[in-house]
């Protein structure tokens, strides 16, 4: 192995492909488990006597950990080595894994998770950071294609492979299947990935530790915030407040910390790079989009079409493979084509995705949602695999590590963002729709009385009497309310997501244009 003069790491063709299949494969393993366990929740909690909230923690604790860990990888891969570390965090991600398979009470499933998010928070950035420097320029694209495989596609494997293992065999072994594939990365990450370059070997420096936990308490309380604001009714609470305050006064001195600090923990200073900040602020608004509109379709096939879990995975399967099949195409294109084009392409596309199921009626069925959810696996992916290019192509190879922890950051942020917003506007436009249907339901209208009527005789003709018809025949009516508010909260967060993909392509005018032939060299 040798390094050329443009800083990319010459190896044989088999051996770049085995070490992009090692740091992929890490990768998947991470995004898969952020959303695997969501379908299993109620299975953990009747299994381990926890109350709905105590039970979102097993969710909440991996997130935050996640978050954290994510802007500290460059550093932590100069300090203890780039393969040490990332190793070190796939062992981790499947011991963790393991503990919480055999977890069996609440307490000790969280701090499991907690310590998966932490080590699993090393293995985002770093697979893609190891691909920058592995791969030539011309071979950038494809490379990025197969990480990006994973990353687009674990959101929807995940519930999926999660509804099929907790149906089958039961909630633990979500946690359980890791440990083949754990074993699998750590033999080839073992074998495959290159010893560190000389410059690149651990370095002797002092550890920015109040930077460290002026982190912790910024990014774990705004993801605390998040996660949390809308089951605890946002500022109504106190505690969340207290996060809300904490969250802000900690971003600030971190950020006077890392910018003035000799070694930060986070090297701030990437963001001078114009294509890093406009490209991480637009990762933001991806993520919102794949998580965000992600999660509002399951819940829409579960509390509106009444899907199981393992229906619903199967829902978004053929929107997974789009993504596999289209990030393979473009990866042999983004040489070619300015990455920007290809990226206002996705977004259009998304957006038109996103305005079409503003149409999703109970009617809707996986016919209807067949091709919508398939092209939104395509436009999702035009945007994603040009937008790391475009975004960390243009650094220099000394600023990759950073810029690529921080890009990560603001995707897993925007996603957490996203289902904020979009579960906090869920519930506000179907209280607002509710109110609006009532006021139209009234004795005083003939056509509400007619349907009263109707219902109440349909009911009397099978055996009830008159009084409990009526009744019964009000709370049919009511059902039908419900349900028609929520179908219309659902069109408006589709047409939001889609208004705020169009919104943020001027954007794309701030990406720096990447050069044919250069390409940086990762950490």
């Amino acid at each position: 192995m040798i390094h050329d003069t443009k800083g990319t790491v010459s190896n044989p063709e088999w051996l770049k492909w085995a070490i992009a299949i090692t740091a992929s494969l890490g990768a998947i393993l991470e995004v898969i488990d952020t959303s695997i366990v969501n379908v299993a929740l109620t299975d953990m909690q009747s299994s381990l006597g926890a109350t709905i909230t105590e039970i979102g923690w097993v969710v909440t604790g991996y997130a935050i950990a996640n978050v954290i860990v994510i802007p500290l990888t460059a550093w932590l891969g100069d300090y203890f080595g780039r393969k040490a570390y990332f190793i070190f965090s796939l062992i981790g991600f499947t011991v963790a894994s393991m503990l919480c398979g055999f977890a069996g009470n609440l307490q000790i499933l969280v701090l499991a998770r907690i310590l998966q998010g932490l080590c699993g928070g090393g293995l985002l950035a770093k697979a893609q950071a190891i691909l920058f420097e592995t791969f030539p320029p011309e071979q950038q694209g494809l490379a990025q294609a197969v990480f990006g495989v994973g990353v687009i596609s674990g959101p929807a494997i995940g519930p999926t492979l999660g509804g099929f293992l907790t149906d089958s065999l039961g909630w633990r072994w979500i946690f359980f299947i890791n440990l083949p594939f754990g074993i699998l990365a750590v033999v080839m990450a073992l074998l495959f990935l290159p010893k560190d370059h000389p410059k690149e070997k651990p370095i002797n420096r002092s550890v920015d530790w109040l930077g460290i936990i002026l982190l912790a308490v910024a990014v774990g309380g705004i993801q605390t915030f998040l996660e949390e604001g809308e089951k605890e009714d946002w500022f109504a609470s106190g505690f969340i407040v207290t996060l809300a305050i904490v969250s802000v006064i900690g971003f600030a001195l971190f950020i006077w910390r890392e910018l003035t600090a000799k070694n930060p923990a986070v090297d701030l200073r990437v963001l001078r790079h114009r294509s890093l900040a406009a490209g991480s602020i637009y990762s933001a608004v991806l993520g919102m989009g794949l998580y965000g509109a992600l999660f509002a379709v399951p819940i829409f096939a579960q509390s509106i079409l009444h899907y199981t879990a393992t229906q619903t995975g199967m829902l978004l399967f053929p929107g997974a493979l789009a993504s596999a099949v289209t990030m393979i195409m473009l990866g042999k294109l983004t040489s070619k084509i300015d990455p920007r084009i290809i990226i206002a392409a996705g977004g259009i596309i998304t957006s038109l995705v996103m305005f079409n199921l503003e149409h999703i009626n109970p009617d809707s069925n996986s016919e209807t949602l067949f091709y919508p959810l398939l092209w939104r696996g395509v436009g999702t992916v035009m945007m994603f695999l040009p937008l790391s290019l475009a975004t960390l192509g243009p650094l220099p190879k000394q600023d990759i590590p950073a810029g690529s922890g921080f890009y990560n950051l603001t995707r897993q942020l925007g996603g957490s963002i996203g289902i904020a917003v979009l579960t906090t506007v869920l519930a506000q436009r179907e209280a607002f729709h509710r109110a609006i249907l009532v006021e139209k339901i009234s004795s005083y209208d003939p056509a509400t009385n007619q349907r009263l009527s109707e219902l109440a005789a349909g009911l009397q003709s099978r055996g009830i009497d008159a009084v409990q018809a009526q009744s019964q025949a009000l709370a049919i009516i009511d059902q039908t309310i419900n349900a028609q508010a929520a179908i219309l909260s659902f069109e408006d967060i589709f047409w939001l997501v889609g208004i705020a993909f169009l919104v943020s392509l001027p954007l794309l005018l701030l990406l720096g244009k990447k050069k044919p032939g250069v390409i940086a060299s990762a950490h």
